[in-house]
């Protein structure tokens, strides 16, 4: 096995189909949908202090991904809580871990696209890890991806799927770039998200994101614009060009891998200080992006739905 980047991670029991394996016996057929197309919708969890960081919502929106593709037999939100509870269970994991649900289409009789062939039902994989968030604390740099970002008349962002390519594309440029993520614009040319995160800009005390059009409207974007109405701090969702982002005093991404992440640069472009969410401001403490930092952090410990004792 290649090294991995915990090995706590080598003996994972993961749920597939109803059933707990270890990690070496955990798999899906050849015929499966996700295997076939991509047939298959995704959720990722974050689990602190013996609580899963806003379940209720990440359940409901699996739901309405797998409802926009007209899965069958679509298993309830209690039956993915059992199934999450077991796993993480089965992995002494309590705090400190990222779970990666997925819901496939299920198990084709033959090959081919058409969904009649899915005779079986869906098929949940529960995939508990020991992750960190995926970014650096010191901050990230961005290009831009020559890549659009889907328009909801081709295939609708707000169907949380796993038909990633568009997404891998513009991470194929940012790896070559060697910068962490890229940002990715709608056929307009304004700022969408990342290939991986929302994004949030700061300029004159004003919190801002884009529309959440050609954007998944993340579960992470939301609590921090939340957060920031219930602190006084303006909030905004607007269109943003990226002459807008490249003269931000700062910007920070979000999503549940990440938490919140500054941004030092963009297409070259120094963010504010360029220093990790100063944003010019004299040190990071004075940042509005350490501000919501701190709060995400302090609803994350306090929140969310308690796993079973």
């Amino acid at each position: 096995m290649p090294k991995l980047p915990d090995p706590r991670n080598a003996n994972l029991m993961i749920h597939v189909g109803g059933v707990l394996l270890p990690r070496a016996e955990a798999k899906v057929s050849v015929f499966d949908s996700s295997v076939q197309g991509g047939d298959a919708v995704w959720e990722g969890l974050r689990v602190y202090n013996g609580r899963v960081m806003m379940l209720a919502a990440h359940l409901a929106r699996l739901q309405a991904s797998a409802k926009a593709m007209a899965f069958a037999q679509i298993p309830s939100p209690d039956e993915v809580r059992r199934a999450l509870f077991e796993t993480l269970a089965a992995n002494g994991m309590r705090d400190g871990a990222h779970v990666r649900l997925t819901l496939t289409r299920g198990e084709k009789v033959t090959s081919g696209m058409s969904p009649r062939f899915n005779q079986s039902g869906p098929c949940l994989i529960v995939l508990a890890e020991w992750k960190a968030p995926v970014y650096d604390a010191a901050g990230v740099r961005l290009i831009t991806s020559s890549w659009r970002r889907n328009s909801p008349q081709c295939v609708d962002s707000k169907i949380h799927h796993n038909n990633l390519i568009n997404n891998i594309l513009a991470k194929l440029e940012a790896d070559a770039a060697g910068v962490d993520d890229a940002v990715m614009l709608d056929l307009e040319g304004f700022v969408s998200e990342t290939n991986a995160t929302n994004i949030f800009q700061v300029r004159g005390g004003v919190l801002s994101t884009p529309l959440p059009d050609y954007c998944l409207p993340g579960i992470t974007r939301q609590t921090v614009l939340e957060l920031a109405r219930e602190h006084g701090i303006e909030a905004v969702e607007r269109r943003l060009s990226l002459t807008e982002l490249y003269a931000a005093d700062e910007v920070f991404t979000t999503g549940t891998m990440g938490e919140l992440s500054p941004v030092l640069e963009i297409d070259g472009r120094r963010i504010g200080s360029g220093a990790p969410g100063t944003a010019g401001a004299s040190d990071r403490a004075g940042s509005m992006t350490a501000r919501l930092q701190g709060l995400y952090a302090q609803l994350a410990e306090t929140a969310g739905e308690p796993l079973p004792a």
